[in-house]
């Protein structure tokens, strides 16, 4: 049998984190991943810290859209559309309490800070029992193991041990994340029941491949580089899975049917973070390569 093909057929930009994105029919990639892709995000007052849909689950029933596409070099304003249907703007004097009304606790809106700006990204209280913590984070029974964090590159497990995000950024550790079609059959075998609707996976990037293949295809590439459009990308990793794949939101119901089988038959991963080793365009449709 030929290899599989595999096409780009979604890509995806989150314009604050954690809250539902938009697709693109085309992007640059940069060091940075895609342009704009978690341009702002919520600090929790009460922790004084940036926070997710991790801690703050309705933040996946919000959705937001860039205003424009440019502001002078600073990242635009969004629009953001609340749970009950009404919107707000970043650049509304009562961002912040419109925000904080619709998610029930007090938090801001903040766009990216520099990377020198160490106190915005730093995580101000950390947690008095470090693994009950994990566990809530991830979703975990009590005699299911934690994820396998040591396959972190150390210096990103150092960052992200101090801070929210690694500096200057709101992802949650790496710039890119694909997702292919084949790993999300995989997971409905396991799953017959559930609705494994791609937004509960949040890629950057979903591909479609023409076998209708069921199995973590994108787990073959790991260390490897693959060419899409007038890119090269390093795949690094295996993204292990949180709380938010089981959350409910936006017509997708709570699922915890999806955390067991991923925890017994993934270890608690699908899809693979990545970061950009040559940065360019990519377009829908755009083939990948392997290098």
């Amino acid at each position: 049998m030929p290899e599989p093909v595999f096409t780009t057929k979604e890509i995806w930009r989150y314009p604050v984190k954690s809250m539902q994105g938009e697709t693109l029919s085309k992007t640059s990639l940069t060091a940075r991943g895609i342009p704009l892709d978690r341009g702002w995000a919520v600090r929790d007052e009460a922790t004084q810290t940036i926070v997710g849909a991790k801690k703050i689950g309705e933040l996946l029933n919000c959705s937001a859209r860039y205003l424009n596409e440019t502001n002078a070099g600073t990242v635009p304003h969004v629009e953001i559309t609340l749970p009950d249907g009404n919107t707000c703007r970043s650049d509304n004097g009562n961002i912040h309490q419109t925000l904080s009304a619709a998610l029930d606790q007090e938090v801001t809106l903040w766009p990216l800070q520099p990377a020198s700006n160490a106190e915005h990204y730093r995580t101000k209280q950390q947690p008095q029992n470090p693994e009950a913590d994990l566990r809530a984070m991830f979703a975990l029974e009590a005699d299911e193991p934690l994820p396998d964090l040591s396959k972190f590159p150390p210096e990103v497990m150092a960052e992200l041990m101090e801070y929210a995000a690694p500096r200057g950024t709101y992802f949650d550790a790496f710039p890119l994340n694909i997702l292919t079609e084949a790993s999300l059959r995989h997971l409905q075998t396991l799953v017959p029941d559930a609705d494994l609707d791609v937004r509960r996976f949040r890629p950057n990037i979903l591909l479609a491949d023409n076998q209708n293949l069921s199995s973590l295809a994108e787990t073959g590439w790991l260390g490897r580089t693959i060419s899409l459009g007038q890119t090269e990308i390093n795949v690094t990793m295996e993204c292990p899975r949180c709380i938010m794949a089981t959350r409910p939101q936006r017509k997708l119901p709570r699922d915890a049917s999806i955390m067991r089988a991923m925890v017994a038959h993934t270890a608690q991963n699908l899809s693979v973070y990545c970061t950009i080793k040559t940065g360019g365009q990519i377009t829908l449709g755009d083939t990948v390569r392997l290098n």
